[in-house]
């Protein structure tokens, strides 16, 4: 009831925000990751050397077997909900950095979809935060899109995607490679003092069992031997 409560309060102070995408120059910071998102490209292939490590979605958040199985979607946490993995974070010191200056950054991980791959239609669970993707590991020729409400758009590699997931979406990546993005939810700006409630909301959620248990999760994978394919 509270967060039905937070999402009208958000749409009713903020009539624009209601949108599925935003434009990326409403938020500064998004130039200066594109400008270093070469350095987040290097951590992420260094990672992807050994794929078979990085855990699948529903290993962190049997939950989501709804959305995927088996090896499909690939997630590397570094924070979520305001729980840092410490171990992930070690490895990519560079990602996890410009991470941290992302204003009222909530949740960041690398997602990685396999060829063929389709996230069928869902919604993320509250409008006080907005979703970033960055585009690193992207095949060419525009199988790889998104459908945010009735508005499909195409990610590009070192270019930024700014949109309101509590809205329907779903994903695809119909190439015949992978599909890889910085994933990340940052706190939706809003004026005083409705900001105020909103990071008090967000607040609660990063308590959840449900957010604590996914980092623990990626702690556990994350303390695993890292073996190159």
């Amino acid at each position: 009831m509270l967060r039905e409560g937070m999402h009208k309060l958000i749409t009713w102070v903020d009539p624009k925000g209601d949108r599925a995408f935003f434009d990326n120059g409403e938020f500064p910071w998004t130039e200066k990751i594109e400008a270093d998102w070469a350095l987040i490209r290097a951590e992420l292939d260094a990672l992807l050397s050994a794929r078979s490590g990085i855990p699948n979605f529903q290993d962190l958040s049997p939950d989501q077997k709804a959305l995927t199985e088996g090896d499909q979607w690939k997630t590397f946490v570094l924070c979520v909900y305001g729980n840092e993995v410490p171990e992930n974070c070690v490895r990519c010191p560079e990602t996890t950095r410009l991470l941290r200056q992302i204003p009222g950054m909530k949740t960041g991980l690398f997602s990685i979809l396999a060829p063929g791959k389709h996230i069928p239609e869902h919604c993320g669970p509250y409008k006080g935060v907005l979703r970033y993707h960055l585009g690193l590991l992207i095949p060419p020729g525009g199988g790889c899109r998104i459908r945010v409400r009735d508005d499909v758009r195409f990610w590009e590699e070192g270019k930024s995607l700014v949109f309101d997931d509590s809205h329907p979406h779903e994903a695809w990546n119909d190439s015949p490679s992978l599909r890889a993005v910085l994933f990340v939810d940052f706190v939706r700006p809003l004026m005083f003092p409705f900001s105020a409630m909103n990071r008090l909301m967000i607040r609660r959620l990063s308590g959840r069992p449900f957010f604590k248990e996914i980092a623990q999760k990626a702690r556990e994978f994350g303390r695993r031997p890292v073996e190159s394919e």
